[in-house]
């Protein structure tokens, strides 16, 4: 009996030996099959590494390759003369501060009493005023013209706001107004002086009017924004 349990004992030990070694084996060939060894993966990984290095010339190359093609671009005659045009074309449009030689026009009110049953309004500057005044120095070849160190452009509206004129649609200006304008001084100063021109008309009111040679006159650019309603680019 004794011999027989024993039997039974190394028989049942037997049996959970061999099935905790085949469970073993299994597991350990299934990682195998999952994991190749230690040298192909460090193979695989020199190969990608060298893949990606390739891949990181290739690229080098090419940046280098567009950025001499933008060098040679930026150096061309073409580039150059649309710089030259675009400069031109924002001093036009009053994008660029400009200076040199032209005039400063100093207009005020009448400071005088003024005669009895007279119309005040008479006596004072409007819009139409400083429009004439900006008209004839553009039509003697003023450049550039700022009133009150704010920018005169193509889009400038002069409209009469009560004792004030309002510019540019959002400056509110009141005598006396500073008008600088760039061109040569002496087609500007007997444009305006001329006789039954503008300022005789506003001297015979009795406006102030002052009118000088300045051998630098200095024209901010304009700082509002543009908008167009209507217009758009071809």
């Amino acid at each position: 009996m004794k011999f027989k349990t024993i039997h039974l004992i190394l028989l049942f030990m037997g049996l959970v030996l061999g099935f905790i070694l085949s469970t073993q084996f299994r597991l350990h060939s299934e990682i195998a099959a999952s994991y190749p060894p230690a040298q192909e993966r460090t193979a695989a990984l020199l190969q990608e590494l060298e893949e990606d290095r390739q891949s990181r010339d290739e690229l080098q190359h090419e940046v280098s390759v567009l950025r001499n093609r933008l060098d040679q671009a930026a150096a061309g005659p073409e580039l150059a003369k649309m710089r030259t045009e675009l400069d031109q074309v924002r001093q036009l449009a009053g994008m660029t501060n400009m200076e040199g030689p032209g005039v400063q026009l100093t207009l005020n009110d009448n400071p005088n009493a003024l005669p009895q049953g007279m119309d005040p309004n008479n006596f004072v500057l409007h819009d139409e005023d400083v429009l004439s005044v900006l008209n004839e120095l553009k039509a003697a070849g003023a450049t550039a013209i700022a009133i009150n160190e704010q920018r005169v452009i193509s889009t400038t509206e002069v409209r009469c706001i009560g004792p004030t004129i309002l510019l540019n649609k959002n400056q509110r200006l009141s005598p006396p107004f500073v008008i600088f304008a760039l061109g040569e001084p002496d087609t500007l100063t007997n444009a305006m002086k001329m006789k039954g021109g503008v300022i005789d008309s506003l001297l015979n009111w009795g406006i102030q009017v002052d009118i000088k040679k300045v051998e630098k006159v200095k024209i901010p650019a304009y700082s509002g924004a543009l908008t167009y309603n209507y217009a758009k680019p071809k």
